[in-house]
């Protein structure tokens, strides 16, 4: 894509003088006057894996006490695959509580994000963080994202190899400058000329936008494989991984206002052998770089420009820069998406459990000490600890001789997996919004489980609390729990109004539709009363709830 310069977004003009991505980040954490980052900075931060943002709960209050407003910095730490060490989570662990706010966000892309850590620590925190063996570079920014896959390799041979796979493409697609590391790391380095480094892949701009990979093994789609830009589908055959169905084009962030943004699921692209895989991935981000909108971030994903070139001139441009043509597709099923909660004993022989963590925070409360029972479950783990594309934990590859001890530990502090937890509950997603998000509406994670509490005294009235429905909430149309693939889809439009939508697939291959705009809680509930006593009265056999709708003319 041929863009004029002066036409290009401030972002590309940030990216361009940043000395790849050095800028003046170093100024910035000196600077004791203020809590935030220096101009540029704030956007250049974002591809060393933070986000400034600031309190909006105490906005207002020191405002009028003539106070800037409390910043401070989210940090994401990538995990690839989901996979972390046991001393790797407790060092989260102890980070949050040191550094932080205390509390541990697990995201709907398997990473960690700590909340609330001030400027005058940030430092500190990337250093202990890379001390762990694990980063955050390139967990934010425009670049390829942490890549996504089934948290559990031992489930079979199969899972390893997707595992492994997905370990591949996370290292080879980071970015290739030593900025972050001279920024947090080691005082003592000079920044690089520019003509002392570069990047094969991004280029010295990076990508137009955001970017992010997916693996899925059917029957599982636990990943959300079509919301991804990139998404490879695992094919076997007599248990061996023959290759990957390729997937381009999804994304779920749109804006209010502006009909040519959209949520949109990946297009078919072709069937690779699994020892292409990574050239094909690797082509198909050269793509959006070199035809990515630079001009309108808004308009910049790979799925607009996948829309814009045409899925048939998008999959020509890919064969002739490969220089060979993918396969047609081959055929498998998915059946469901979300995770498996409980045990499950793995192909060595050890065990595995998925944990339910609403809203992916772990925090202790009065009433039930999370944090604190995982930290001892942990403690004693042989095994590691995975983090869920769903915003759970999974306990995982824990002999036989351990298990009984860490179901003690988990049945004593009620984290136990426990059959009570309503269906619906236990599919739930919620980003978190407010009150650090900056771009948040309304509530998100605070919210969510009173309102399902709510939706739950409707479902056991009608008979329907096993059902497993699933329902996401965001404070913002950006889509961070991809609430466009939710049977319920609750987006925030204002304080205490969302945009009610239904209709989604409970195997992740159909967008939900918008149903009601702008509508508060009591008509959520009025709303959600009134269909699932039709649902419960009309539904066929098996029937999901997504389904129903779709099939009544609902949406």
């Amino acid at each position: 894509m041929n863009t004029d310069k002066s036409k290009l977004s401030e972002v590309e003009h940030i990216k361009e003088k940043s000395n790849y991505l050095r800028g003046t980040l170093k100024e910035s954490l000196l600077e004791d006057t203020t809590g935030a980052l220096l101009g540029d900075d704030t956007a250049l931060i974002k591809f060393h894996g933070t986000y400034q943002q600031t309190d909006r709960d105490l906005d207002a209050e020191r405002k009028k006490q003539k106070l800037e407003p409390l910043y401070s910095f989210m940090i994401r730490v990538r995990v690839p695959g989901g996979v972390a060490s046991p001393s790797q989570y407790l060092n989260i662990d102890r980070l949050s509580d040191q550094l932080a706010n205390g509390t541990i966000k697990v995201t709907t892309r398997q990473a960690f994000q700590l909340h609330g850590v001030l400027k005058r620590n940030l430092k500190t925190t990337m250093k202990k963080i890379n001390n762990y063996l694990m980063d955050s570079i390139a967990a934010c920014g425009d670049v390829n994202r942490n890549v996504m896959c089934n948290p559990n390799p031992y489930e079979s041979p199969l899972h390893q190899q997707v595992y492994e796979m997905a370990k591949l493409m996370s290292k080879h697609f980071l970015p290739r400058t030593n900025g972050y590391y001279e920024v947090w790391l080691n005082d003592d380095l000079q920044y690089s000329s520019p003509k002392e480094e570069e990047e094969p892949i991004y280029g010295k701009t990076y990508l137009p936008r955001k970017f992010k990979i997916a693996f899925a093994i059917p029957p599982y789609n636990d990943t959300d494989i079509f919301s991804n830009d990139l998404g490879l589908v695992a094919i076997e055959e007599e248990g061996k991984l023959l290759g990957f169905n390729v997937y381009a084009g999804g994304g779920m962030g749109m804006t209010f206002g502006m009909a040519e943004t959209y949520p949109r699921l990946a297009s078919f692209i072709g069937f690779t052998t699994a020892e292409k895989a990574l050239s094909v991935a690797e082509e198909i981000i050269k793509i959006q770089r070199d035809n990515g909108n630079r001009e309108n971030r808004k308009l910049s994903r790979l799925k607009y420009t996948v829309d814009r070139m045409g899925v048939d001139s998008f999959k020509a441009e890919l064969h002739k820069r490969l220089g060979w043509e993918l396969q047609p597709e081959k055929p498998y099923t998915f059946k469901q998406m979300g995770d498996r909660y409980g045990w499950v004993q793995g192909a060595n022989g050890r065990w595995s459990i998925t944990l339910f963590i609403e809203g992916g925070r772990i925090r202790d409360t009065e009433n039930f000490k999370l944090k604190t029972a995982l930290k001892e479950a942990v403690q004693i783990l042989d095994g590691d600890v995975r983090l869920t594309p769903n915003q759970n934990i999974m306990l995982a590859n824990i002999s036989n001789d351990a298990k009984p001890f860490v179901e003690g530990i988990l049945k004593k502090y009620n984290v136990y997996h426990s059959a009570s937890t309503s269906g619906l509950r236990l599919n739930s997603l919620a980003c978190a919004a407010l009150p650090l998000c900056p771009l948040a509406f309304a509530e998100a994670e605070r919210y969510l489980p009173s309102l399902v509490t709510k939706i739950e005294v409707i479902l056991n009235d009608r008979g329907l609390q096993n059902e497993e429905i699933s329902i996401r909430m965001t404070g913002c149309p950006n889509g961070c729990a991809r609430p466009y693939l939710g049977e319920i889809g609750l987006v925030g439009r204002a304080p205490g109004k969302y945009n009610l939508y239904l209709g989604a697939s409970f195997t992740g291959n159909r967008l939900n539709r918008l149903y009601k705009e702008m509508i508060d809680e009591t008509a959520i509930l009025s709303e959600l009363q009134k269909l699932f006593s039709l649902y419960a009265n009309e539904r066929a056999e098996g029937e999901k709830f997504g389904d129903f709708v779709v099939r009544k003319g609902i949406v």
